[in-house]
């Protein structure tokens, strides 16, 4: 029989729907098997029509018989065969792909042996039991372009096992045994171009590891274990367009070592332990088309800047992060081109407008799936908005923005206020939407307990969104403030806690006829600094060297002039040598509770405020100040205001005057006291104390004459004088003695007489009322 002309086609995409199915192959075919004309694919996305055997789910142990002569493609896949008659493939001079994939063979040698395969071009040997690679292991398929190795049990590869295949281009040796990446594997594959590593337990990859793969455009890392990149892991990498760390152990964005791939385009980076995307972390890659931040457990935050300056970039994914609660306003810088933004399914209350300011290309959104608040931080998302012009700035490349299509917008709801919850977002209109932000931390960005090892790190993130734009700060289990960290710092800044701690009072805005006023002030009393703190930008509390002084509860509060919001967690320090405890109460053994004798304490009292101070060595949450005015016959309603960690003074303002009040002070609990004895508990009962507030002062009239009352005064007094000598001119008075003594009593009087005190007769006096010096009011 004549051999069939094999037809060749260059692949065209649009072609490919069009392109014929299997035809029959009219040949002496073997028992159970089927031969055809099967459509096919070379590695170089070349089709043509193969002539195909396929012998797959046979339970052969060994080779069928007859294999046509012009075989293309053999299939044996899902069979017993542990050893293969290979005289028969030798005598096969059109076999270009051979799968013997899901049977039983434990050696290369027992397939290949030293005869040649000249024109195979694929073969497919994964899920053997295949344990080791000798060298030169397949010298004798010079024109092989297709490797499959992965899920086998290789264990050891020799340094020269792939020697011989200069025109291999995609090798899959993942999902096997290997535990390390030796160089010298790849120095006989310089046409490389997909590399498959992933699934093999290799938790670090070798510093130049890569340097032979010149022509390499992709590689795949997934499933390794890898904790971290070496700065020099993918040097060499030039050509490299396709990368994946797809589900590792990374808890930081490897950018030193993605600085070494400046062709990159496609970035996978799903399911790992990265907690924070943090500034610069994918600054300046400039080819980069796509991205992929999903499934990760641990991500909290996306910081300020953390993509900036991606010009290609047109895909972002940032999905199913349970914990993910905050992106910064300004976290995507000069992203251009980006057109689709996937943010479903994490635990973001809003987008802030500034995000979607810096996206001029975006036309897709997904938000679906998030707890969102439809408050002054969403109005750019309801229907109707409207997106004044904004200048562009050169530093954050904001402009205005367009409408963007929502994805799954019927799911796409409201969580918050009570009032929207389960509207969609589209259909709440802006008047509904309130004009400012009170500050608030979501739930779950905080775990209620945290255990470290004595010795450890500990590092506690804390985010909120608002408008105005919140401060965040920490108090610590002794009661020391730590804060707020300053916006201008870029990876953080050293605190000394008792040096740096504050006692400041912090109120919430209530409804009360009696308003709340805070002060603050520094501490001065002189310390001693045993422990280092390091406050980052945006919130997150580093602890390093902890020590069992740092157990305790911990309190993140973020506040703005609308009001506060506090989020507490546990911290439990577990000796280097014990074994871990379960449950809470075994963290604070031996841990020194709170004192009740707090010392509630009136430091001033005025007219209509009273200063008061109270000392506390413990952070504790959930404490309340209440006061009432005291009177004899009336019953007058209590006032309550909740109390910030960390506050130690408070001044009551808008209080009445001359008014006897109470003012008591509840304390808190934390986790040692809740485990505390009865007794203790017992004595935690509210401190009071009582004062009363100054008089108010009686007004004084003004004993300053005004100029024209100081005229007036004058030109009585010259009357005075001409009524005196008139009247020594008509008086009978005895010559000398008398007259002097009656002209100089009269002068005395008027010597020691006062001013007197005359005021301007003001509207509404009686105009018939004699002209005498009075004051009319």
């Amino acid at each position: 029989m004549s051999p069939l002309p094999v037809a060749r086609i260059v692949c065209v995409p649009g072609l490919v729907g069009s392109l014929p199915h299997a035809l029959p192959w009219h040949v002496s075919c073997p028992v159970q098997c089927v031969c055809q004309i099967k459509p096919w694919f070379s590695p170089d996305s070349v089709y043509q029509e193969a002539p195909t055997v396929d012998c797959n789910n046979l339970l052969l142990t060994k080779l069928p018989l007859p294999i046509p002569l012009n075989t293309h493609t053999l299939r044996l896949q899902s069979n017993l065969m542990s050893e293969l008659d290979t005289a028969v493939l030798h005598g096969l001079p059109n076999l270009t792909d051979l799968d013997l994939s899901q049977n039983r063979f434990s050696r290369v040698r027992t397939i290949i042996q030293s005869s040649s395969l000249p024109s195979l071009l694929s073969l497919h040997l994964e899920e053997n039991h295949l344990s080791h690679l000798p060298d030169a292991s397949f010298s004798s398929l010079p024109a092989l372009q297709e490797l499959f190795l992965s899920h086998n049990n290789l264990h050891s590869v020799a340094p020269g096992a792939f020697t011989g295949l200069d025109s291999l281009l995609r090798l899959h040796i993942n999902n096997n045994r290997l535990t390390t990446i030796d160089p010298q594997w790849f120095m006989a594959l310089p046409r490389l171009e997909v590399l498959m590593l992933g699934g093999n337990p290799v938790e670090a990859l070798p510093e130049r590891g890569f340097l032979a793969l010149k022509s390499l455009q992709s590689l795949v890392l997934g499933g390794m274990g890898l904790r971290g990149l070496a700065e020099k892991a993918l040097e060499g990498l030039e050509g490299l367009e396709s990368l994946s760390f797809y589900d590792n152990l990374l808890t930081k964005v490897p950018t030193q070592a993605l600085r070494r791939v400046p062709g990159l385009k496609f970035l996978d980076l799903n399911k790992n332990r990265i907690k924070l995307i943090e500034t610069g972390d994918f600054r300046d890659m400039v080819h980069l088309k796509e991205l992929g931040l999903n499934n990760m457990d641990k991500l909290v935050s996306i910081e300020k800047a953390a993509l900036e300056n991606l010009p290609e970039l047109t895909k972002l994914e940032i999905t199913n992060n349970p914990l993910l609660s905050y992106i910064h306003p300004l976290a995507f810088v000069q992203l251009r081109r980006l057109e689709s933004l996937m943010l479903n399914s994490n635990s973001l209350s809003a987008l802030h407008q500034n995000i979607m300011l810096s996206l001029p290309s975006l036309q897709e959104v997904s938000l679906h799936s998030n707890p969102l608040h439809c408050d002054c931080l969403f109005q750019w998302a309801a229907e109707e908005a409207s997106h004044p012009h904004i200048d562009r700035d050169i530093q954050t490349d904001i402009q205005s923005p367009r409408m963007v299509r929502f994805i799954q917008p019927q799911a796409t709801l409201c969580s918050e206020p009570p009032e929207l919850r389960a509207r969609r977002v589209r259909e709440v209109s802006t008047r509904e939407m309130s004009a400012s932000c009170l500050p608030m931390i979501p739930t779950n960005s905080l775990p209620s307990y945290v255990g470290v090892r004595e010795g450890g790190e500990l590092v506690l993130h804390c985010r909120a969104l608002a408008d105005p734009q919140p401060e965040l700060y920490w108090v610590t289990p002794a009661g020391l403030r730590l804060g707020p960290a300053p916006s201008h710092a870029s990876k953080g800044l050293l605190v000394h806690s008792p040096c740096n701690s504050l006692t400041a009072s912090e109120g919430f805005n209530h409804t009360s006829a009696t308003s709340v006023s805070s002060s603050h002030s520094q501490n001065d009393t002189p310390c001693h600094p045993s422990k280092h703190y390091r406050l980052l930008p945006e919130g997150t509390l580093e602890i390093n060297m902890v020590t069992p002084s740092e157990a305790g509860l911990y309190t993140c509060i973020a506040e703005n002039a609308l009001g506060a919001d506090t989020r507490s967690v546990t911290v439990g320090v577990h000796g280097r040598e014990k074994k871990r405890k379960r449950g809470v109460a075994a963290n604070f053994k031996g841990y020194p509770l709170l004192r009740a004798d707090t010392g509630l304490e009136v430091r001033e009292v005025g007219e209509h405020f009273a200063i008061l101070s109270w000392h506390s060595r413990r952070n504790l949450p959930s404490t309340r100040l209440s006061w009432q005015a005291i009177y004899s016959n009336a019953h007058t309603p209590t006032y309550t205001t909740r109390i910030l960690a960390g506050t130690q003074n408070f001044n009551l303002t808008h209080l009445q005057a001359e008014t006897f009040y109470q003012v008591c002070l509840h304390l808190g609990m934390n986790e040692a006291t809740k485990h505390a004895s009865r007794r203790t508990r017992e004595s935690r009962k509210p401190q009071c104390v009582s004062f009363r507030t100054k008089d108010a002062p009686e007004p004084q009239p003004s004993r300053q004459l005004s100029p024209e009352l100081t005229s007036t005064a004058v030109t009585l007094l010259l009357l005075a004088l001409i009524l005196l000598l008139l009247a020594g001119q008509g008086w009978e008075t005895e010559p000398g003695e008398e007259e002097g003594k009656h002209s100089s009593t009269f002068l005395q009087e008027i010597k020691n007489q006062k001013a007197p005190v005359i005021s301007q007769k003001p509207e509404g006096c009686n105009k018939h009322q004699p002209k005498q010096m009075v004051n009319c009011y």
